[in-house]
């Protein structure tokens, strides 16, 4: 093995020029110097310098040991480096609907983690129902999520509407049957679309089903059927549908937050008090900061 403390040596020899300079700055004898420098020769099986009363220059070995020598101690400075700024960091776990982590929950996140770069962010994008679960698990810090407006957990962010849309504002209906795009279970905006089209009796056939935002806007956006979606953070390219008898009201939605009791609270408060005041000034959305 090279030992580090060996090749330190080498290096300040080829760059003073000197055994006894490089042992002057390093703090060792000549005798020290000397025997660092004969490791590495018997490592190497070769000499590594061509010594006589006027000068210490490299042999063809020497250059090589020197290339090998800067490049070992500059990853043992970058491997210090990292595990000592790894002593100093943090992990915050975070979780969000997709609605919300497209829209305008990104520019939080990139602020958040611009103005915490000791703080590991650990982002997790999901259905609410999945969050609230990982989150009671213990897997999260924090989550942004819908609820129903009569549910009894988390802080109250904003109140939406969730509203059908579509690729324009026309009902996508085909044989009198409502065409739907839907998250699959436990969607809560797929519940509220079956339950209100059962309720009223409105025929309805499932297009298309994706487990994330961007495949649910794509199938939208083609003319494949309607979206149930939150009225402030419908995706772009997509349309409000236009009031018509056969699209019964789907109701309100309410945005929360659930913080965990334990862990980091700085960090948790600091990101709670951004997204209130991303909802304050974007929004303009009623919201209460008490816990329910």
């Amino acid at each position: 093995m090279l030992d580090p403390l060996h090749l330190r040596t080498f290096v300040a020899i080829t760059e003073v020029k000197s055994f006894s300079e490089a042992g002057r700055q390093l703090g060792l004898s000549q005798s020290s110097v000397s025997e660092h420098v004969k490791r590495l020769e018997q490592f190497a099986g070769h000499k590594l310098f061509l010594r006589d009363t006027h000068s210490n220059s490299l042999t063809e070995h020497g250059q090589a040991m020197l290339e090998f020598a800067r490049s070992i101690l500059e990853t043992n400075e970058r491997a210090k480096r990292h595990f000592s700024l790894a002593k100093k960091r943090r992990r915050f776990l975070f979780g969000a609907c997709e609605d919300l982590a497209i829209g305008w929950l990104r520019e939080i996140i990139r602020d958040f983690t611009q103005s915490h770069p000791d703080v590991d962010l650990d982002f997790t994008i999901a259905l609410s129902r999945t969050l609230m679960e990982l989150f009671d698990e213990g897997r999260l810090d924090m989550i942004l999520c819908k609820r129903w407006p009569d549910g009894d957990r988390g802080q109250l962010v904003f109140r939406d509407r969730i509203v059908w849309t579509a690729a324009t504002n026309k009902p996508v209906f085909r044989h009198d049957e409502a065409q739907l795009v839907l998250y699959p279970p436990p969607s809560i905006t797929r519940f509220m679309a079956l339950t209100a089209l059962e309720r009223e009796g409105v025929p309805w056939r499932i297009a298309c089903t994706s487990g994330d935002l961007n495949g649910l806007a794509t199938a939208t956006g083609i003319g494949l059927g309607m979206m149930a979606h939150s009225s402030t953070l419908i995706p772009q390219g997509l349309q409000a549908c236009d009031p018509d008898p056969r699209l019964p009201e789907l109701g309100p939605i309410e945005f929360v937050l659930l913080q965990k009791k334990t862990g980091d609270r700085k960090i948790i408060a600091e990101m709670s008090e951004a997204i209130y005041t991303r909802t304050d000034q974007g929004l303009k959305a009623p919201h209460r900061r008490e816990q329910i």
